[in-house]
């Protein structure tokens, strides 16, 4: 394929496309950035790596234009630039593409495309020049996304296409990537990858953050880390290890990335009979143990997330039979589900699982808000001590408990969401997608805690896309596709990702 070509510079030397030097950005309370150096050169992938809260996305704010630095130069084709705005930033050549998509959802991908820089004639948008050039861009993409449909329509794969377009119709110099796989099948990665590649090699600049290392190694030509605010390391992918990585980004070395446990399964606690809810979930039956870790994998859309939601009352079912110790569950809600002694930590923290306006004690409190309630006033000082004690054991990092949830980290939101639920103490933890978009060492965190848990006999269901974790984390895999199980592994120690993919395309 072949697609609108940047202009190329003119200089005779090779400077760098886009280079920050000694940035610096502080908040109330937090001092992001530490005077960060970073350069881009013109047909390359840099990869930008860091734990949660290391300074990534204030350094992609920075580039974009949304937040202006307290010190620091950046220097864009050789100009000192100083962005007022994100417009200002687009208007340079700057394109940024977050991991929660910027589209209005009513608007079709043409609407959007063109949204706030519309192509008029006299005096009128010229509507049909723009689906002109969106048609022949979507087809030099070799994309497939009806121009009519609005974007609330797209699959997240072909909304992600559509941002990617947004910044190629406008002929962007840099492209800055947030996550960009984190909701995409293989297949969708391969084809992002693809198009990641035909981009740089038309000379421009790439700037890719990602939690999954086997991308990086993947894609990237030369690769950042940041640790705290600070630049710890710089240089080519391959002369750097996984382990190398690991390490300098969490600042210690990790002796296992999935550690291992030693647990004895009981007796089954969560039994699940012939559920069921239209083509989504097609007569589903499994159960989970005490001391058990039962992962649910299979392809983006195969029913995987709208089983666990039936589990949890979050939607009705058509048929089907839901027990706990043996006895049958009514569940009609998440009410329900969640006095039985069932938690669920949602797929997407950020709109089911949290609510961003509200500060982290009071998220922490809303399941929990009955045991710290006395004649109907919440007992403040009961809900912060154990609100403290979680804080310390999860080692989440924040400035003060009242401090808004939406404005911590990704890592450190799913901790607020995984404390909730353990202070409620329940018996079976549903983790759909637990360590999505969060750092390496958040996860290895994580992992350890659901290890503690499944220690003291508690039960999860991890629904998971990665398969690394699949297989490093799981006592039993069960896959489905299509709204079935297709099929069970119980050795998972000599099972191979290549096994699990072959019974998630059956």
């Amino acid at each position: 394929m072949s697609l609108p070509s940047p202009p190329v510079s003119t200089s005779p030397v090779n400077p760098p496309l886009l280079s920050l030097t000694g940035i610096v950005k502080s908040f109330p309370g937090v001092r992001a950035l530490r005077g960060v150096d970073l350069t881009v050169h013109a047909g390359e992938v840099l990869a930008v790596l860091g734990e949660n809260g290391a300074g990534k996305s204030t350094l992609m704010k920075v580039i974009g234009g949304v937040h202006a630095p307290d010190a620091g130069t950046l220097v864009l084709e050789g100009r000192e630039r100083r962005f007022q705005s994100p417009q200002e930033a687009r208007q340079a050549g700057v394109a940024v593409i977050h991991q929660e998509f910027n589209l209005v959802p009513a608007l079709t991908a043409v609407e959007n495309i063109f949204l706030g820089q519309e192509e008029t004639s006299g005096g009128f948008v010229a509507r049909r020049q723009e689906r002109e050039q969106v048609a022949a861009l979507f087809q030099r993409m070799g994309v497939d996304v009806d121009l009519d449909t609005p974007c609330r329509r797209l699959s997240t794969a072909q909304q992600q296409l559509v941002e990617i377009a947004k910044a190629l119709i406008h002929r962007a110099r840099i492209l800055v990537m947030d996550e960009p796989s984190a909701a995409l099948t293989s297949h969708e990665v391969e084809r992002l990858f693809a198009l990641m590649r035909e981009l740089r090699d038309q000379g421009m600049g790439i700037l890719y953050i990602s939690h999954r290392l086997e991308e990086v190694f993947t894609i990237a030509d030369r690769v950042t880390i940041l640790r705290d605010g600070v630049h710890v390391s710089d240089g080519p992918i391959r002369t750097i290890t996984r382990d190398q990585m690991i390490e300098r980004m969490v600042g210690r070395p990790l002796d296992q990335e999935f550690p291992p446990r030693r647990v004895t399964r009981g007796a089954p606690r969560l039994q699940v009979s012939g559920l069921r809810r239209g083509k989504a979930v097609q007569g589903v039956s499994f159960e989970v143990r005490r001391g058990e870790i039962l992962a649910l994998t299979g392809l983006v859309g195969a029913g995987r997330t709208e089983t666990v939601r039936l589990v949890f009352g979050a939607d009705p079912r058509d048929a089907g039979e839901i027990r706990l110790d043996g006895r049958v569950l009514d569940l009609r809600s998440p009410r329900d589900a969640i006095e039985a002694g069932i938690g669920l930590l949602t797929e997407d923290r950020k709109l089911q699982g949290l609510v961003l306006r509200h500060s982290v004690r009071e998220n922490f409190g809303l399941p929990n808000l009955r045991r710290w309630c006395r004649r109907g006033f919440v007992q403040r000082r009961r809900e912060r001590s154990e609100l403290d004690r979680y804080i310390a054991a999860l080692r989440i990092r924040l400035s003060d408990p009242e401090v808004r949830v939406g404005n911590l980290s990704g890592g450190n939101q799913q901790k607020v969401v995984l404390a909730k639920w353990l202070a409620r103490d329940c018996e079976v933890l549903i983790f759909d997608e637990p360590t999505r978009g969060i750092d390496v060492g958040a996860k290895h965190e994580i992992y350890l805690l659901m290890n503690e848990l499944v220690a003291a006999g508690k039960s999860i269901l991890m629904i998971s896309s990665e398969l690394p974790e699949v297989l490093g984390m799981a006592d039993r895999i069960l896959v489905m596709h299509e709204g079935r199980i297709t099929g069970e592994i119980t050795e998972v120690a000599q099972a191979t990702q290549e096994q699990i993919l072959r019974l998630a395309h059956l």
